[in-house]
């Protein structure tokens, strides 16, 4: 059987894939992308873009309700939910057509193969029949919602983030089973949209990976706001009824039941591993996904994977660096590990933005060496004259250098990446007071902060000043 030639075929062309192909069709390299679907991935089509279109909408509804606190006159919008989906999939239309369009990747030179991909030994990837010869494979096949174990889910039907964007309109009343990131932005944004929403989270707080302190802030903004956010309530069952679901739970040892229009699971995710073969040719493939080394490298030598498939951090921007570096390690001398600072931001308003460790994860770690700074965004000019002065940013340093950065403010996912580069760098918090920034922003509460651990350094050398002004006297200079 004839064998097409390739120096990199790509399975998958979402967030890891696209920017992957495009580093390498910029080299003097035969590339190949396999995608089942459509390109853009989750990102564009179930994930990032769809979500942040559903949350700007909520948002100007909510910014119309509550208007009187700018001085202006609040007035209830009528929202109709079918036109905020219609709006949705434009944006999701102009992407498709502009920046992920398959002809810009054609033009590039990259070849792109409809159908499913399956990898018969370490350099051969078999296409619907079709063979692909190659030097390297890289995977990139993304992941999928996860379905938790619960009696009677399968029959009386849920919604997931790749079926939610799907609707026609939202419906008018929901429960989520979760408190991740993808449950809570969806929540906030159905409640300012006038659905009723109850959140029904296991643990005892929503975000759990997140700065506990700014996720209480959170949780009763949330709660301000109408979302009906049930801890420590563990889900048993789902039954259909009268047009309805419901939900039976435990909470406190009480059997509690929650009815809806419809139910919504936000309860992690799994990888996409099935059907590719991996295993069969030498690659390990576990519960989290396909292992790989620092550089993305698997077991077979020739085969990389980036992005969800192998269970790393769970973003866009995270597989997008993968992907990069993994074909910068197939192809350029030297060799150069993945970054494990991984930053994100949960798109909530306001927004909660981290990177680096929580304040309970360092002391877990390093006990009295820890110190947490905060500044509340009550004392930034911007975010009072704003109208936003609930958040804060917290910075946790160990020894003086900064280990990790939390904010919740608007914006939270902007402002985020100085403190980033400073966790990355094992910067001092009172070296970034050395950067004039810009009055009024928001980032100048960065600043703020960084000159408060400043001025405490400043205030352990206070006797030099002292002992300077003595011997000023005693000299009469």
């Amino acid at each position: 059987m004839a064998q097409d030639r390739y120096d990199l075929v790509i399975v998958g062309m979402g967030s890891g894939g696209m920017p992957a192909a495009e580093l390498a069709a910029s080299l003097p390299l035969r590339v190949a992308v396999v995608e089942r679907g459509r390109v853009g991935g989750d990102c564009l089509w179930t994930g990032c873009v769809p979500s942040k279109a559903l949350l700007a909408s909520a948002k100007a509804a909510h910014v119309m309700r509550t208007a009187a606190r700018w001085g202006l006159p609040s007035v209830d919008p009528e929202i109709n939910t079918e036109a905020v989906w219609k709006r949705m999939r434009a944006v999701q239309a102009e992407i498709a057509a502009t920046d992920d369009d398959p002809e810009r990747f054609r033009r590039m030179g990259v070849e792109l193969v409809t159908g499913r991909a399956r990898l018969l030994d370490p350099h051969t990837v078999e296409v619907d029949g079709r063979r692909l010869r190659t030097r390297f494979v890289l995977v990139c096949t993304g992941s999928r919602p996860a379905e938790p174990p619960v009696e009677g889910l399968d029959v009386a039907g849920f919604l997931t983030s790749e079926t939610v964007f799907e609707l026609e309109r939202a419906p008018a009343s929901l429960v989520m089973i979760g408190g991740g990131p993808i449950a809570v932005e969806l929540a906030q944004a159905f409640t300012r949209l006038g659905v009723r929403v109850t959140v029904l989270q296991r643990g005892p707080g929503i975000l759990p990976k997140d700065e506990p302190a700014l996720v209480s802030t959170l949780t009763g903004m949330l709660r301000d706001e109408g979302v009906d956010l049930r801890l420590g309530i563990d889900v048993r069952s789902v039954r259909a009824h009268g047009g309805s679901k419901v939900v039976s739970a435990v909470q406190g040892g009480q059997t509690v039941e929650v009815a809806a229009e419809a139910v919504f699971v936000g309860a992690g995710r799994a990888p996409n591993v099935e059907g590719l073969g991996l295993e069969e040719i030498g690659v390990e493939v576990t519960d989290r996904g396909v292992a790989v080394d620092d550089r993305m490298r698997t077991a077979v030598p020739s085969v990389y994977a980036a992005g969800d498939v192998t269970g790393g951090p769970l973003f866009t921007h995270a597989a997008a660096h993968q992907g990069v570096r993994a074909v910068r390690d197939m192809f350029f001398p030297g060799r150069g590990k993945v970054a494990t600072l991984v930053p994100w931001c949960t798109f909530t308003d306001p927004e909660l933005a981290h990177a680096g460790v929580t304040s309970t994860e360092a002391r877990a770690e390093h006990a009295e060496d820890v110190e947490v700074h905060r500044l509340d965004l009550s004392h930034s000019d911007r975010a009072r004259a704003d109208g936003h002065p609930e958040g804060a940013i917290v910075a946790v340093t160990v020894k003086g250098r900064l280990v990790g950065a939390h904010i919740l403010a608007p914006a939270a996912g902007e402002l985020i990446h100085e403190l980033a580069l400073a966790v990355h760098e094992r910067r001092k918090l009172q070296e970034l007071a050395s950067l004039i920034h810009v009055y009024p922003t928001l980032s100048t509460s960065i600043a703020q902060l960084a000159a408060e651990a400043a001025f405490a350094g400043a205030r352990r050398y206070a006797w030099l000043v002292r002992a300077g002004s003595l011997a000023a006297r005693v000299t009469g200079r």
